[in-house]
């Protein structure tokens, strides 16, 4: 029987020891987590069972998963794969292994549902690892992609709501807007990497694994400066004392209903990432191009989904059009 040992002071994980239909165990766990540990001995279990038990130093889905979080990976999907994948030897882990599990995992899901909470982060987790694996996704999961934004009214309105709600928070959704930055990225912002005089923040961790620098305009950089006054912070420590929980999106909403203004479905602190990137084309004159070259997106296609903001100087011969040239 295999049991699970509490963590010691020389190994801060927990460890799976004991025997399973013959096989002898006695492995680190590498998490101080206990339920991500019962997780990966009941994959031990199963993995026994199958007869594919991993080798000892060969590395796991478990060992990748856990590297990857602890970079600043999403972990929304993790914990469930762990579950199917957690002691499974990466150079098993394939098109039909990822195709059962999406199965397994969500047999009611849709292709879209399917590829969110597993092909997705599968991949991602393997690309950290080091291992590109071209994956078929399931037919259908790409739908058109919606980009909702607001208008600079809009904007302002929010922000000035939210600052009456909490100045930290006005500061927050200003930062968003103004640089483009994620929410994950503004809330792992520390003023160390921050300076105000030369209107610069630096990323060292980003969604992409990339580290990259950020313009600050002056708008941001005087919302900084005076939340900085207030003595809300520690120099050196996090910018913003907020993480990512309900209370951070009851702020969102109540914000917008104070401002009057109704949320696109489906949207929340990513709306002002497409807010800035639509403006930026719009009224700052950036092409494709340009918003790449800011370092936001690694994927030129994801910036194309801006490019719909301008009239073109095509569009504009609308304006020879003959007929009702007395109108208006």
């Amino acid at each position: 029987m295999l049991k699970l040992l509490p963590p010691r002071r020389k190994n801060p994980s927990w460890v799976v020891r004991g025997t399973h239909l013959g096989v002898r165990v006695d492995r680190s766990t590498r998490t101080g987590k206990k339920e991500i540990a019962q997780k990966i001995l009941r994959q031990f279990e199963r993995d026994i069972e199958r007869g594919v038990f991993v080798k000892a130093g060969e590395p796991t889905f478990a060992d990748a998963a856990l590297a990857y979080m602890k970079d600043g990976g999403e972990r929304t999907y993790i914990e469930r794969l762990l579950e199917v994948f957690g002691g499974t030897p990466l150079s098993r882990i394939d098109q039909a292994a990822i195709d059962a599990a999406a199965m397994e995992l969500h047999p009611g899901g849709t292709p879209s549902n399917r590829n969110r909470a597993v092909y997705t982060p599968v991949s991602a987790v393997l690309r950290h690892a080091g291992i590109t694996l071209s994956l078929r996704r399931p037919r259908g999961a790409h739908k058109a992609r919606r980009t909702s934004w607001l208008w600079p009214e809009q904007v302002e309105t929010i922000v000035k709501e939210a600052t009456e709600l909490d100045a930290g928070f006005g500061t927050l959704l200003t930062l968003l807007y103004t640089t483009g930055m994620r929410l994950g990225e503004a809330l792992a912002l520390c003023w160390k990497n921050v300076r105000l005089e030369q209107k610069y923040a630096y990323l060292p961790v980003t969604k992409n694994h990339q580290s990259r620098s950020v313009f600050l305009p002056k708008v941001a950089v005087a919302a900084l400066r005076a939340y900085q006054r207030e003595g809300r912070m520690l120099p050196g420590g996090r910018v913003f004392r907020f993480t990512k929980c309900g209370r951070l999106y009851d702020l969102l909403r109540a914000s917008a209903a104070a401002a009057e203004i109704e949320l696109p479905t489906g949207t929340s602190f990513h709306l002002f990432r497409h807010t800035w990137a639509t403006h930026m084309r719009m009224y700052a004159g950036a092409d494709e191009q340009g918003l790449i070259a800011t370092g936001a997106w690694k994927d030129p296609e994801s910036v194309k989904r801006y490019m719909h903001t301008v009239i073109d100087d095509e569009a504009r011969r609308a304006e020879h059009l003959p007929g009702l040239r007395k109108a208006g």
